[in-house]
């Protein structure tokens, strides 16, 4: 009965420890200067994003596109991608990005 008590315990710990999740470039517009990150997760996932690592992903492609610097701009967008009897189960999350000083041809 012990073991089961601890078993159980050591399984709901590790279920509340929160995952830490990279966004990957999923969208964007070279000509509008936007780039969007997306990240998944399930109903039961306590996720941790890295900014930081987010940002300098959205810098790279700015930077690929001819863009200097980049910058987070208004909020995120959620949306469902499975749900059964009780809710979603799958979330994907969008974050937008918005490139900034173009480089000019010297």
């Amino acid at each position: 009965m012990k073991r089961a008590l601890g078993f159980t315990a050591a399984a709901l710990g590790l279920a509340a420890c929160g995952t830490v999740s990279q966004m990957a470039a999923t969208g964007g517009s070279r000509s509008d200067g936007i780039v969007r990150l997306s990240y998944e997760y399930g109903a039961f996932n306590k996720v941790h994003i890295d900014e930081a690592t987010a940002l300098e992903t959205a810098r790279e492609r700015c930077h690929a596109w001819g863009y200097k610097e980049a910058e987070a701009f208004g909020g995120i967008t959620r949306q469902c991608q499975a749900s059964n009897m009780y809710g979603c189960v799958r979330w994907t999350v969008t974050k937008e990005y918005q490139c900034t000083g173009a480089n000019t041809p010297s």
